[in-house]
């Protein structure tokens, strides 16, 4: 029959090449409407068969192909082929639809997974069954009943784009008579196979025997090699089909199968586990001959053994009774054989759900499917059994089919003796107490509670759709449990004898369906098998058979022989290669034959290579045995226990830990070789034609397999034995010289230099040290931007440089490098985020700022470092006098900074750009006449005062005594409760400093020591029982404290890291405290000043002391009298904290402070609370210990006017919805009965609710401050009452605005610990006033370059925690980032990293405390932030003009429609012209504008094209601008308005300032005036595009 297609098809589809080739239009925009026909009626065995030529990314699915008896003449074209009625059979995926019915959910292989080349076919047998073939493979019948007159049926549906039709014929008679064979058994797997042209050989029919003999003791049967070898993707196609097989190569085939066969004998299958072919089967009869059992088809049964339905374990030749499961199950030791009981099951006798499940659950696809009905609404009452118990041996696997995001906690799966008739079902199955046990997360809970924590390193809560889970009970008790078929080992040793395997669909799980076909690795082994023989190896030697193994011979490293479907081992397993590497590009990973031994090099040669893909080799190693392991198509998708170097990056369990590792895989040659040991510490190293390219990982486990993958252009890969031209690998890369080879891809021009100066061994989190300590990376570079300090390896000596070149930048983040020394050294230094962190000891160049302990010292230096590019070198030196200078390329910008100590260290970060460094041989000493030989010895004299003067006060601690007339103190009992104060206020400058006398190392923790404004007269007498416990849970009055390395203000933490930590205290060393006149806090060790601690300190403060755990006794050294106490302290220059050249982001308005009353009150929790209320911390804190609700919680004293009260939210527990409430009652609560919920309070209460306002439960304000279900971990909440009896609410600090009037006095405050919202925390900071002044008050200097969004400060008056920006529970994101994901815009024009998307909404904006207006550019302009919009950041390219746009640029907004959005993208900036997608509108004669005169060169009559801007959206965002469109939410199903529009840099003087031509009658925004509120350009690249912009209504 002619090969064609029916002229008739989908309205997308275009034919060419006479009708044969199908192409569907519009494949990125469109993924349906490409339904093709062919044009003549199927006869009877014809194949009609296309080839896929193209595919794109774009889209789910693939093909679909089936049959139809509808007359495409006549026919009305659905929009793909599933919508087909009318006796239509569709092969989709790997289901079959008939009708638009699902009738067969799993068959054949996965069109969706074919790639461009990949052939397919569709066949109506004699017998009218549905044949689908697959690159010349039958799949078997889909399907039976099919009527005579049939058309077969292509959709083009997408990822695929087109096709051509290559035959439509009969197919070979060698396959079709396999295909025959297949349905005489009934759909089994493996086909019977017989050696086509052999010659008679009595060795070879021997062979032959031990072959056929070997197939029938595992239950399989002997491989056949087709006559017509019509298989391509398994056979090469230089083969013809009356080819005659060498003695050579059918060797090869029958040596693998009898060493495969005495290896299961040794492995302990051979003796009770075979069962068949005339070996006794355990329980089971005589086997049959070869000939009876050839004919059989149930795999199981083909032992003769017990009959399938048996309990006992014994069935099938697989299993012969208890002992005789065989040891070659990919499952693991005592998994499945191919003999196990799956083959003889009967329909009925399927696993499948009971028909009594959760009251929630809904049974489908014949009970192979359970779904829990409401899944936004209900989290549990899922719960599903089998319909039988599970047999021993037998996999249970189930396939996740739908997740939900809204809900922690996934899918639970189990077994339990329970029988589901008689169970009343619970909510959930972790709640069953007896004869259950569950797989919960990565844990295993036996009847409820957890005996297994980690089970293993997946969880179950992070499976996605498609995963696979699965358990079995094996016959020795032992519970497994498998995902995605890699097994997991024990869960539980004594599992009972009759258990039903359980599932509980729970939280985000919705539906799964019951999988049964599991095994498909004998399969590939035997594919393998065959590719091993027919892949050409001319003059090799052949091996002797022997059965025996040599003992003597050496364990060399060989491929193992289960490999890839596309791959072959050839060559006695020294060489792997892909046959058909020009047809296919994955499926080609092979493993070593054993685990790598410590320290012993695995490396392999590039033998071949093609040029047709992208892509290369891959190595690298894994943890799972390639025995069991069903093999991926690239080894970067297996998700567990593998380290792989792909491209010049490393990858872990399918995720990237390095960006810029190595030497490019991708880049190597045929003769290149690559190579992979892991080190006995655990590391994991790479080679490169021999070059070690330095550690990739850490805590690699030591029985690890290499691995290569064969992909892209890698086509063939040989083992190198000889391993004399490979370096020994460096004991520790960071010490010591060493010499790079010119072809090292971190080598500076292949230098070798005899300096010493290495990168330290220690470095921040991101940072990567490689090529022998001399280059530093930052990993991850395109999502952290930070934590990638790196550090010199010993200290400059004076006159020597340390200079270093740029080798890598990234064009994602604002700022770059960042270079300087420090006096801390390495060992020390606990790496902050940015070296501008450290408060001390550390001068740094950033940008054009000189910096000093984190404080700008001068601006505008001699270099701007962020202006630099790659290849660009940084050097700096310390001379002897003390000075620092910066080298740019070789030339000396001048002096820095002076005054530095002797020995520093180099420290380079690597921020923002700048991702990679390496040291150069520039570097040593580069003026000998500024060396010293002497060395400096930093010290710290003592100075005793002349006369004790400082005492301790009488008022103390009640485990303290006082000694010496009060200049000693000693802890008598306890580990706690001896606070000791100065006896006197510290003077400005006066320090307070004690020894330590006494150490007792039984206790834990060490001396604290601060200042407190807690006046010691005031307190009671001694003993002070009621004085705190510990200096940092005393917080009646304000204290700053130093805790081991941690500063703290009433408890809250300030600073981490600050200075040596106070818990390595030992007999002699001082400790003292100073209140400088600068309002600063210093701490003193052994006389040296460790810096300001804390800022902003109050003026009269006593020095306080806590005598805490091992510290028992301290005298005071100290005196009141004015010395001048020396101490060694780095150089600072007076200078302000903020740094000039900032204005350009600072908020225009400003908050006045007002006074607040002088004494406010000190607020506790009322003892008088809800029931599932517990007080802690001196009844500061509370915690809701039980249920979701009965939280209510009321202060004890009243709430004075204009008081601050402030809490901070401790603790929320996701497992509920909804959180917090807070508010005032009119009433005192002593004896007040607490309801569940503050909303049932009815009497004088006002109530502040998600973002409304409550009064005696009815609402009287909508849309009130932000939404506080929304508030994270860390927001400190706030209420006052101001003079005018009005309530407030305050979010971090941030006034809210008037919530509510008219609230009586006294009035008391009240929080109702609900849902989310666990504990709570009062912050007795005691803020009076209405605005106080913050503890830290923050000027734009002292921000970080990253609280910049990609250059634009967005609020520099506030900075919220760093959970509450943004955030992340915003569902008013969530719905435009829905419908952003609608316009189908790439992923490539928006930035990578999510945290750059802001939401404007009323709740985000306020919990962020978002200013309404900001300046920005030279000279400084107005802009609004775009309330009620939601922002995606657009990838911006980093180079200097963009650099120079976000500082000196004015922020503009555009508003345009949907359809324009693609158009401006492709442009990356708004046209003018007349290839702009905005209006062009003709320009008047005269205008406002100045637009108005014709250009001077531009023909008569032009039209003049303009592009609309303003510095509001609220204008921008008219609907003339932006017109609205109505969507549906794919979530709610609702439907919305959307609007979009762009957020833009604009040039200085590319536009003009006018009136509003829309909108006339009203101001659009109180900021601008009418007549400047819109701004007219018509100069190209005068905007650059920064954010899209989309407001959903």
């Amino acid at each position: 029959m002619a090969a064609e297609l029916h002229p008739r098809s989908g309205k997308l589809i275009g034919l060419s090449n006479s009708n044969r080739t199908a192409r569907r239009n519009k494949p990125v925009q469109e993924f349906n409407h490409g339904l093709v026909l062919s044009k003549e009626p199927l006869r009877d065995r014809d194949v009609f068969t296309v080839r896929i030529d193209k595919k794109v990314n774009s889209w789910s699915g693939s093909i679909e192909i089936g049959v139809t008896a509808l007359d495409p003449a006549a026919l009305d074209f659905p929009s793909s082929a599933t919508g087909l009625k009318g006796g239509s059979w569709i092969v989709s995926g790997c289901s079959v639809v008939r009708d638009g019915r699902l009738v067969l959910e799993e068959y054949g292989r996965d069109l969706d997974q074919l790639a461009e080349g990949d052939r397919v076919g569709i066949q109506r047998s004699s017998r009218g069954e549905l044949h689908l073939w697959v690159n010349g493979q039958d799949c078997g019948a889909a399907a039976s009943g099919l009527p005579p007159k049939l058309w077969a049926v292509v959709d083009l549906y997408g990822k695929c784009t087109q096709v051509t039709v290559v035959s439509c014929e009969p197919p070979p008679a060698c396959a079709d008579r396999e295909s025959e064979e297949l349905d005489e058994e009934d759909g089994e797997e493996e086909e019977e196979v017989v050696v086509c042209g052999t010659r008679e050989d009595p060795g070879i029919t021997a062979l032959m025997n031990v072959a056929a003999m070997n197939g029938l003791m595992h239950g399989d049967e002997v491989p056949e090699l087709s006559c017509s070898h019509s298989r391509p993707d398994k056979f090469p196609n230089n083969l013809e089909p009356e080819t005659v097989l060498t003695e050579h190569q059918l060797f090869d085939v029958f040596n693998n199968a009898i060493v495969s066969f005495y290896r299961s004998e040794d492995e302990g299958g051979g003796e009770d586990g075979g069962g068949g072919g005339g070996v006794d089967g355990g329980n089971g009869r005589a086997g049959h001959t070869g000939s009876e059992l050839s004919s059989r088809n149930d795999r199981g049964s083909s032992s003769g053994g017990t009959t399938a339905n048996s309990d006992s374990g014994s069935t099938g030749g697989g299993v012969g009774g208890d002992g005789g499961s065989t040891n070659n199950s990919p499952a693991g030791n005592g998994g499945p054989g191919p003999g196990a009981l799956t083959g003889g099951m009967t329909t009925n006798d399927a696993l499948l759900f009971h028909e009594k499940c959760g009251t929630l659950i809904k049974l489908s696809n014949n009970n192979k499917t359970a779904e829990r009905r409401r899944p936004l609404d209900e989290f549990n009452n899922g719960v599903v059994m089998t319909n039988r118990p599970l047999r021993h041996n037998e996999m249970f696997e189930i396939r996740i089919d739908k997740l939900v995001d809204k809900w922690s906690g996934s899918i639970e799966i189990g077994v339990t003796t329970h029988n589901p008739n008689n169970l009343d079902y619970p909510a959930t199955m972790t709640n069953l107490r007896s004869g259950t046990i569950m797989m919960s997360g990565c844990g295993i809970l036996t009847n409820g509670k957890g005996t297994r924590r980690e089970y293993c390193e997946f969880s179950l809560d992070e499976l996605q759709e498609g995963d696979h889970i699965g358990l079995m009970r094996k016959a020795s008790g032992a519970l497994h449990f498998y995902i995605n078929g890699i097994d997991q080992g024990v869960a539980a040793a004594q599992t009972p004898g009759v258990v039903y395997g359980v599932v509980d669909l729970y939280g985000m799980a919705v539906k799964v369906t019951i999988v049964h076909n599991h095994n498909h690795s004998d399969r590939l082994r035997r594919n393998n098998a065959i590719m091993r023989a027919l892949s050409p190896d001319v003059g090799r030697p052949r091996p002797a058979l022997s059965l025996t193994p040599d003992a003597e011979a050496p364990d060399r490293l060989l491929f193992h022989p289960n490999c890839g479907q596309k791959a072959a081992i050839i060559g006695d397993g020294r060489t792997a290669l892909r046959p058909y590497a020009i047809d296919d590009f994955n499926h080609g990973v092979v493993l070593s034959n054993r685990p790598l031994r410590s320290n012993e090099v695995f490396q392999v040669r590039i033998d071949k290579m093609v040029d047709k893909w992208a892509g290369s080799i891959e190595i690298g190693v894994t943890t799972h045995n390639p025995a069991y392991l069903q093999l991926p198509s690239t080894m970067t998708n297996l998700r567990s226990g593998t380290w792989m170097m792909t491209g010049n990056g490393v990858m872990h369990n399918g995720t990237t830990i390095l960006d810029e590792y190595g030497h490019n895989l991708d880049r190597l040659k045929a003769g290149d070789t690559v190579g992979v040991v892991r080190k006995e510490d655990g590391s994991l190293h790479f080679f490169v034609n021999g070059v070690p390219q330095g550690p990739a990982a850490w805590n690699v486990p030591p029985s690890v397999y290499a691995v290569v993958d064969l992909y892209g252009q890698a086509a063939q890969a040989t083992i190198m034995d000889d391993m004399v031209d490979l370096p020994p690998l460096p004991e520790d890369c960071s010490e010591g010289p060493t010499a790079l080879s010119p072809g090292s891809p971190c080598s500076i021009a292949g230098a070798i230099t005899t300096s010493d100066l290495r990168f330290h061994m220690l470095h921040g989190n991101n940072a990567v040290i490689t090529n022998g300590g001399r280059t530093a990376l930052r990993q991850n570079s395109r999502s952290e931007f930070n934590d990638a300090i790196v550090i010199s390896n010993r200290c400059l000596r004076d006159g020597e440089l340390f200079e270093i070149v740029i080798q890598k930048m990234v064009d994602r983040w604002s700022g770059s490098i960042e270079a300087g020394v420090t006096a801390i050294r390495p060992e020390e230094l606990e790496f902050p985020n940015t070296m501008t962190d450290i408060d001390y000891d550390t001068w740094m160049l950033s940008g054009t700022a000189i910096m000093q302990d984190g404080n700008t010292m001068r601006n505008n230096y001699g270099c701007d470092l962020d202006s630099l590019t790659s290849a660009s070198r940084i050097g700096m030196m310390r001379t002897a006098t003390g000075d620092l200078h910066y080298y740019i390329n070789g030339v000396d910008q001048g002096v820095a900074c002076t005054g530095l100590p002797s020995e520093v260290f180099a420290v380079i970060d690597l921020y923002g750009q700048c991702v990679q460094v390496s040291i150069t041989s520039s570097s040593g000493p580069l003026d000998n006449s500024l060396c010293t030989s002497n060395v400096t010895e930093n010290s710290f004299p003592i100075h005793y005062p002349a006369g004790v003067a400082h005492r301790f006060h009488s008022k103390h601690g009640k485990n303290v005594v006082l000694l010496g007339e009060g200049w000693q103190a000693i802890r008598v009992g306890g580990y706690s409760h001896a606070i000791v104060f100065s006896a006197k206020e510290l003077k400005n400058d006066e320090l307070f400093e004690v020894r330590i006398d006494v150490v007792d190392e039984q206790w834990s923790g060490s001396l604290h020591i601060g200042l407190t404004t807690l006046a010691p007269p005031e307190l009671p007498s001694c003993p002070m029982s009621g004085l705190s416990p510990s200096l940092p849970q005393l917080r009646t009055k304000v204290t700053w404290l130093l805790s081991g390395n941690e500063v703290r203000r009433n408890g809250v933490l300030l600073r981490q890291n600050y200075g040596c930590s106070l818990d390595r205290l030992i007999v002699g060393n001082r400790v003292g405290v100073k209140r400088c006149s600068d309002d600063t806090m210093h701490i003193f060790i052994d006389g040296e000043d460790m810096g300001p601690a804390a800022t902003a300190v109050a003026k009269n403060v006593y020095a306080v002391l806590d005598l805490y755990g091992k510290i028992t006794a301290a005298c005071i050294v100290s005196s009141s009298l004015s010395e001048d106490v020396e101490s060694v302290k780095a150089p600072s220059l007076t200078s302000d904290s903020c740094s000039e050249g900032e204005e350009d982001s600072s908020p225009v308005r400003e908050v006045e402070c007002e006074p607040g009353p002088l004494v406010p009150t000190v607020m506790t929790f009322l003892e008088n609370h809800g029931k599932n209320i517990q007080l802690s911390n001196q009844s500061l804190s509370a915690s809701r210990v039980s249920s979701y609700n009965q939280g209510l919680l009321v202060t004890a004293q009243p709430l004075s006017r204009q008081q601050l009260f402030q809490f901070q939210i401790d603790r929320l527990n996701p497992s509920w919805t909804s959180s917090l409430s807070l508010g005032v009652i009119g009433h005192a609560p002593d004896r007040l009965n607490f309801p569940s919920t503050a909303c049932c309070l009815k009497r004088s209460t006002w109530l502040l609710q998600r973002d409304s306002v409550f009064h005696n439960s009815l609402k009287i304000c909508e849309n009130y401050g932000p939404n506080l279900d929304t508030c994270p971990e860390g927001t400190v909440l706030g209420l006052l009452v101001d003079a005018n009896s009005c309530l407030h609410l305050y979010v971090n600090g941030m006034d809210q605005g008037v919530a509510a009037q008219d609230i009586p006095s006294p009035c008391y405050p009240i929080i109702d610990l609900y849902g989310q919202c666990e504990q709570v925390t009062i912050v007795t900071n005691n803020v009076p006033a209405v605005a106080g002044e913050s503890t830290e008050p923050r000027c734009q200097g002292d921000m970080e370059k990253a609280d910049m969004v990609d250059g634009i400060k967005e609020s520099v008056c506030w900075t919220p925690p760093p959970e509450v920006n943004p955030n992340k529970t915003c569902e008013y994101q969530a719905l435009c980032s829905r419908f952003k994901e609608l316009l189908t815009l790439p992923d490539g024009y928006f930035s990578e990293d999510a945290k750059y998307n802001l939401c404007y909404c009323e709740s985000c904006h306020k919990l962020r405390g978002d200013e309404a207006y900001y300046k920005r550019g030279e000279p400084p302009r107005d802009y609004a932030l775009p309330f009620g919009w939601c922002r995606f950041a657009l990838r911006i390219k980093a180079n200097c003009e963009v650099s120079n746009a976000m500082k000196k640029w004015h922020i503009a907004y555009h508003g345009t429609s949907v359809g324009a959005l693609r158009r401006t993208l492709d442009h990356n900036q708004l046209l003018s012209g007349a290839s702009s997608v905005f209006s062009v509108s003709p320009v008047k004669t005269e205008g406002p504008n100045d637009y108005s005169e014709a250009d001077e060169y531009s023909a008569p009559g032009r039209e003049v094209p303009r592009v609309h801007l303003s510095p509001t959206m609220r204008y921008s965002g008219l609907e003339t601008f932006a017109p609205k469109v109505q969507f549906q939410d794919p979530r709610s199903h609702r439907c919305h308005q959307a609007q979009v529009g762009f957020q833009v840099c604009v040039r200085p003087g590319s536009y003009k300032a006018g009136p509003q031509t829309v909108s006339q009658s009203e101001s659009l925004d109180p900021r601008f005036s009418s007549s400047e509120i819109e701004w007219i350009t018509k100069e190209q690249g005068g905007t650059m595009l920064y954010g899209l912009l989309v407001r959903v209504e």
